[in-house]
């Protein structure tokens, strides 16, 4: 059986944060494992280790926080905190995101301003630049089966990643205009798909 066909568990029966504390500990060690991009392991970890959201779970809260202003990881996270333990949940869980991280950029950048000449280390950081691009892509990848149910259907998703894809990476378009512009065009067809 697909995995994708099955329905997904009912919401008392799912798996779920156990408290605020477990929610800072886990965020925090999603932060830990986020060199070059916290995308492809907020995916791995929240979908399919702990399974506290469905694969269409995570795209829609994705592409929500996504489109808010600030980091999309630290939006997605204060969304998960909130809706199990309200306002205590999304503090535990944006200073999950942030407390240790930030005690370990700091240390990081001392570092760097010490050894920013050397070309080792230039080099080194551009060769970890390819590794989060290719992270980023096979978690992109891994969301395509969630765009095979979508009311707009499969082709015309495909089609507007194809836009996305051109209007940024070739057009060079700023984010902000093509997630207003593609992203608009996108809700507004898929509200006209879906309402009555």
């Amino acid at each position: 059986m697909d995995p994708a066909s099955t329905p997904a568990p009912a919401a008392s029966d799912r798996p779920r944060p156990q408290s605020p504390r477990d929610l800072f500990v886990s965020c925090t060690w999603l932060a830990l494992q986020g060199f070059g991009g916290v995308l492809a392991i907020v995916q791995r970890e929240m979908v399919e280790k702990k399974r506290w959201l469905t694969p269409d779970e995570f795209l829609e809260d994705w592409a929500v926080a996504q489109v808010l202003p600030g980091p999309n990881v630290i939006n997605l996270a204060l969304m998960i905190g909130d809706r199990h333990f309200g306002l205590r949940g999304a503090i535990a869980a944006v200073a999950g995101m942030l407390t240790v991280p930030l005690a370990v950029i700091l240390v990081l950048a001392v570092l760097y301003a010490h050894y920013a000449g050397n070309p080792q280390v230039a080099g080194a950081l551009r060769g970890m630049g390819a590794v989060a691009g290719g992270l980023i892509a096979a978690t992109g990848i891994k969301l395509v089966p969630q765009l095979r149910r979508h009311p707009l259907g499969f082709a015309t998703c495909l089609v507007l990643v194809a836009v996305v894809f051109a209007a940024i990476a070739f057009a060079r378009i700023p984010l902000g205009w093509v997630l207003l512009v593609v992203g608009g065009v996108a809700c507004v067809w898929t509200w006209r798909k879906i309402a009555p």
